[in-house]
């Protein structure tokens, strides 16, 4: 896909622009910062000229999968959704500032962290599944790194329903870890080929490039990638630091045979945790919600493409109120704390105020004074 440059950043209230952060085939991500709470956000919105059914539609998804999800510790946390004033759909989430996007290709990644960010990530598909939902598209650069150095899953833009599957489900993936049945168009996305991704992502942190990728040029188009996939022979990751126990999980993972992979994202994640324990490493909690849980009264409806969520149709400024002169975006920023906790009064609201506090001053006064003649003080 063609590189598109970022659409201008909206203006969007208690929020001040700071920088791009990236763009994407469908959407522009932006740095913001939050004035109330304080805290740099990112807020991902779509160009001012998408009016495609299906994007919305993505766009739509992706917000309320995050609103159902964003509470796990490994899935990236989403703040608020709505219309900016040119009508354009965004997101508020989480800032992070790094990603596994290309770390892994120029940094040889220590077996015992991937082992954990294999967990990690096992425990938030596990935790999707359970809402009855799927990722489709799991890859390095969809695990973010937070502040805190965690990381998290993020892009649910492509989402869906597990129990929504049907011949017109809009097909999309990344190639060099999608399963075999995704590349052969058998399936939009399942528990088993999700299995098989965080198979290929662990398998991609650790040999530095995705499985089925060759060192040679022009021997990696979609095409090329899609015919070695098919055939889903497993190669060993050319690491000697990398336990046979860690390339049989692997391997059962990316079996080509989807009923011969783990039965669930659970069962993968026990399994990385299993050679976490043998290599003596502490295992990574899989953190799961309890069989109880439930993701909510409403489902989300992956069908609607409609724009909505609160919509500010103008940029509202006080007329009584001297603005000072700022230059960017972050002074085009509506000051959303001020204009709610400290309003401005006029000069004339104000006088009953002050007559009201010189009577009671003279009234307190004449009271003194009659108590001081009568001898009472």
């Amino acid at each position: 896909m063609p590189t598109r440059l970022p659409a201008a950043p909206p203006i969007l209230p208690g929020l001040a622009y700071i920088r791009p952060l990236g763009s994407g085939g469908f959407a522009d991500v932006f740095l913001y910062e939050q004035d109330m709470p304080r805290r740099n956000v990112a807020v991902k919105v779509l160009p001012s000229d998408v009016r495609d059914p299906d994007l919305l539609r993505m766009f739509n998804a992706e917000a309320d999968v995050l609103a159902h999800l964003s509470a796990h510790p490994s899935i990236v946390t989403v703040y608020q959704a709505g219309i900016s004033a040119d009508g354009r759909p965004y997101i508020v989430m989480e800032f992070c500032p790094g990603s596994l996007s290309q770390r892994y290709r120029v940094e040889r990644i220590p077996v015992p962290e991937v082992l954990s960010i294999g967990v990690k990530m096992a425990s938030a598909l596990e935790s999707a599944h359970r809402a009855g939902l799927v990722h489709r598209d799991v890859k390095p650069s969809n695990i973010l790194i937070t502040t805190f150095g965690t990381p998290v899953l993020a892009d649910f833009g492509i989402s869906s329903s597990l129990a929504r599957e049907s011949a017109d489900e809009m097909l999309a993936m990344s190639i060099p870890w999608s399963a075999p049945e995704v590349v052969s168009e058998q399936t939009a996305g399942s528990v088993a080929s999700e299995v098989w991704s965080l198979g290929a992502t662990v398998y991609s942190l650790l040999a530095g490039h995705s499985p089925f990728e060759r060192r040679e040029r022009g021997q990696n188009t979609r095409e090329q990638l899609r015919r070695r996939i098919s055939r889903a022979t497993y190669t060993e990751v050319a690491r000697t630091d990398v336990p046979p126990s860690l390339q049989a999980v692997m391997a059962r993972a990316m079996s080509r045979d989807p009923a011969q992979r783990y039965a669930s994202a659970r069962e993968l994640g026990d399994a990385l945790r299993a050679v976490q324990t043998e290599v003596g490493l502490a295992a990574t909690p899989l953190e799961v919600a309890a069989d109880e849980w439930a993701p909510g009264e409403r489902s989300i409806d992956f069908s609607d493409s409609s724009l909505r969520g609160p919509a500010r149709p103008r940029i509202e400024r006080s007329s009584s109120r001297k603005l000072h002169a700022s230059s960017g975006m972050a002074g085009l920023a509506r000051d959303e704390d001020t204009d709610i906790s400290a309003p401005t009064r006029s000069a004339r609201s104000a006088i009953p105020w002050v007559l009201a506090g010189t009577s009671v001053v003279v009234a307190g006064v004449a009271v003194l004074t009659t108590l001081l003649a009568t001898g009472v003080l």
